[in-house]
């Protein structure tokens, strides 16, 4: 392989390829390698994953494996929210032309790309089709806090139903919702047919049954949804929801530590998102959680680390390293649940 260029080491640093992995590892070991020894992967050079030696030009040192994990999560993480920034804009958008259609009076096709809901009947009835006709798969996004008991009781009948065909179902949470009794129950009475898993923040609610019919929130207070049937914006909310899911933690596993002590996860995620400039309502908001909790949170924080100002307190999070809302692990897919509202 001497010689070649770049073109033959099209990967990023999160799949090397097999000299790469070997050339790298050796740097690890012996904390260098020489140039002559690199030349046949370039790509290590590309993604720097090694750089110049200063005190020896003709040799490379390694960048830090550490270094590239976090570079590494951070690049998923900024693809996540930017995701999350798109669904957002385009709900938006979509609640846009609905108001347009209402006041022109024209009524949507049945059958057609994107369907306005208008009312809690109309968004039941779409549902209670949408679940007779499934047969393979439900993905479930859940933002918000502990689900309460009437919640989970109003969309158990279609995933009795849906268990009952088989179907196989992957539910999306925020961290704060293990902690509900009536989400435990919920996914003891539906056994192995849901696959529940959690995350600091996740996007507005979303339901897609078999990758073929979506519904997503089109008002704030969810008595309008849209239903959505375009393969394209299909693809991509799958796509988001495979993205978040490799993030997420499987709720029969722990939170992992943060490894900073007397810092919490639930406080690591406010420190990113205070240093990211969000007022304390909006991070309740994003983390599932009273802005009340939120404060409290707030207060430990400044405490642990020995701000007596929020200004001192942004400093101590950049110093501590706390600024970056760091996903807490990379997994492979597998498959969640319903209720749209």
């Amino acid at each position: 392989m001497t010689g070649h260029g770049t073109d033959e080491h099209p990967h990023g640093a999160d799949r090397l390829c097999e000299a790469g992995d070997r050339v790298y590892s050796r740097a690890v070991r012996r904390g260098r390698v020489s140039r002559r020894d690199a030349e046949p992967v370039p790509c290590l050079l590309e993604l720097a994953l090694l750089h110049p030696d200063p005190d020896d030009m003709d040799f490379l040192v390694p960048t830090a494996p550490q270094e590239v994990m976090t570079r590494l999560l951070r690049g998923v993480y900024d693809e996540v929210t930017a995701s999350q920034r798109r669904v957002g804009t385009a709900v938006a958008a979509f609640e846009w032309y609905a108001g347009l259609g209402r006041q022109l009076g024209t009524a949507p096709a049945e059958g057609a790309a994107i369907r306005v809901l208008d009312g809690l009947s109309r968004i039941q009835a779409a549902m209670d089709e949408a679940t007779a006709a499934c047969t393979t798969e439900v993905l479930t996004v859940q933002p918000g806090g502990i689900r309460r008991e009437h919640e989970l009781t109003e969309g158990l009948h279609r995933a009795l139903a849906l268990r009952g065909r088989g179907v196989r179902m992957r539910d999306l949470y925020n961290h704060v919702a293990r902690h509900g009794q009536g989400l435990l129950t919920y996914l003891e009475l539906m056994g192995d047919a849901v696959e529940a898993r959690t995350l600091d923040e996740v996007i507005d609610r979303l339901i897609l049954f078999d990758r073929t019919v979506a519904f997503i929130p089109a008002n704030s207070d969810r008595t309008m949804a849209l239903e959505l049937r375009h393969p394209a914006l299909i693809s991509y909310l799958v796509t988001v929801f495979e993205r978040l899911w490799r993030l997420a933690i499987p709720l029969a596993a722990p939170i992992p530590d943060t490894g900073i002590e007397g810092i919490s996860h639930r406080e690591k995620s406010i420190a990113a998102l205070l240093a990211e400039g969000h007022q304390d309502a909006v991070i309740a908001e994003r983390l599932g959680i009273s802005v009340r909790t939120c404060r409290a949170h707030i207060a430990r924080l400044s405490e642990t680390l020995g701000a007596a100002s929020r200004t001192q307190l942004g400093v101590r999070i950049a110093q501590a390293g706390l600024d970056v809302h760091t996903p807490t692990r990379l997994t492979i897919p597998d498959q969640g649940s319903p209720t749209v509202r």
